[in-house]
């Protein structure tokens, strides 16, 4: 009971405090990517604390994850140090015992972790696409500035409102040019007022003129017309694959076999298992070697970290391009993790060593013989 309260006690220490620090830096590094999309559009300045916020939850499930390896390399590392092991050892503990309280403290940062992924993960996702996609539909219409030519937030349109508009809902003398792919084309219309159309805000442009120019054959065709409607903010627009996947609840991701939807759900499932991985793998690699100085073991827990969560990353764009299947890639990449390190903390456990897996190999074949 001393044995378990005392490392649990530990744990709970040193996980705390890296807790903290990284939510402070992801918060500090989140801060400045969010400022920087609001300068450049994405997000309105108001809305930058909020974004922020949203983005920082949904680091929350790998923020947790790399605080409980941290914390057991680090609290682990420190009792080597300490000479505590040694003690640990003496009294009839061996490495593997180590295991159980370990699990006991790290269950329920598992279980936050596997809500936060499966259940926060993707309402983040959803309030800043949220967020964006509001900001996105009214800034072309707040950069309209009457006599004023003004561009839009994608860079692909130029608007001009004369200054006699008869309210904010509606504007006379327009004039918009707008580059697309191939083409170019400039709209000019006398009149001009907001609609909603099929859940579409519009712009209904009235009694103008409308000449494209292709830009591979150089041919004009011109248009004139009495109401013609232009999509508001359709500069940027984002296909379902690429926007709606991340921001779906994991009960219809389930549902769904296209390779995006199935890579994201991938790496959700995937967040718990690492963090499972972490704790199995943080007591096969914790050791303290003096001549390599004491932080050697943070050193390399923070590059199996790097290494593990880059693999995650390369799976999932796999499981999207369609190369692996998902139960494939959760099997090969966290089974093999899991593997790997029961492997290496039985071998530190029974204290086994190249050398003697040689002997032991050249004895059974001698005795075979």
């Amino acid at each position: 009971m001393l044995f378990d309260s005392s490392i649990r006690k530990e744990l709970a220490r040193s996980f705390g405090a890296t807790a903290v620090v990284l939510i402070t830096v992801v918060m500090t590094m989140m801060l400045i990517r969010t400022l920087g999309q609001a300068y450049k559009g994405s997000v309105s300045p108001s809305d930058v604390m909020l974004v922020m916020g949203f983005t920082v939850l949904g680091q929350l499930p790998t923020i947790l994850g790399l605080s409980l390896f941290v914390a057991i390399v680090g609290s682990l590392s420190r009792m080597y140090r300490d000479s505590e092991m040694v003690i640990w050892f003496a009294a009839g503990q061996g490495l593997a015992s180590l295991l159980k309280p370990l699990l006991r403290f790290a269950w329920p940062v598992i279980l936050i972790t596997a809500v936060l992924a499966l259940g926060v993960l993707p309402w983040s996702y959803q309030q800043i696409e949220q967020i964006k996609t509001q900001f996105q539909q009214r800034s072309d219409l707040d950069r309209i500035a009457p006599g004023e030519f003004q561009e839009s937030a994608g860079g692909t349109r130029v608007f001009f409102v004369d200054k006699d508009s008869p309210s904010d809902m509606a504007a006379s003398n327009v004039f918009v040019v707008s580059r697309d792919p191939g083409k170019e084309s400039v709209t000019s219309a006398k009149g001009a007022h907001l609609a909603v159309i099929k859940g579409q805000r519009m712009v209904i442009l009235e009694d103008g003129q409308r000449m494209e120019t292709h830009s591979e054959d150089g041919s004009v065709r011109i248009t004139e017309f009495k109401e013609y409607g232009v999509q508001i903010d359709n500069d940027n627009p984002v296909t379902m694959e690429e926007m709606a996947a991340r921001s779906m609840p994991t009960k219809d991701l389930i549902g769904k076999d296209e390779p995006i939807a199935r890579s994201v759900l991938a790496w959700r499932l995937g967040l718990p298992f690492a963090a499972l991985n972490f704790v199995i793998l943080g007591l096969a690699i914790s050791s303290v070697n003096p001549r390599a100085g004491n932080s050697s073991s943070l050193m390399i827990a923070l590059f199996a970290f790097i290494v593990y969560y880059n693999l995650m990353t390369l799976g999932e764009s796999w499981v999207s391009a369609n190369k692996i299947g998902m139960w494939g890639l959760l099997g090969l990449l966290h089974g093999s993790i899991l593997t790997v390190s029961v492997l290496v903390l039985l071998a530190r456990h029974f204290r086994w060593s190249p050398r003697d897996l040689l002997q032991r190999s050249g004895v059974r074949k001698e005795a075979a013989r």
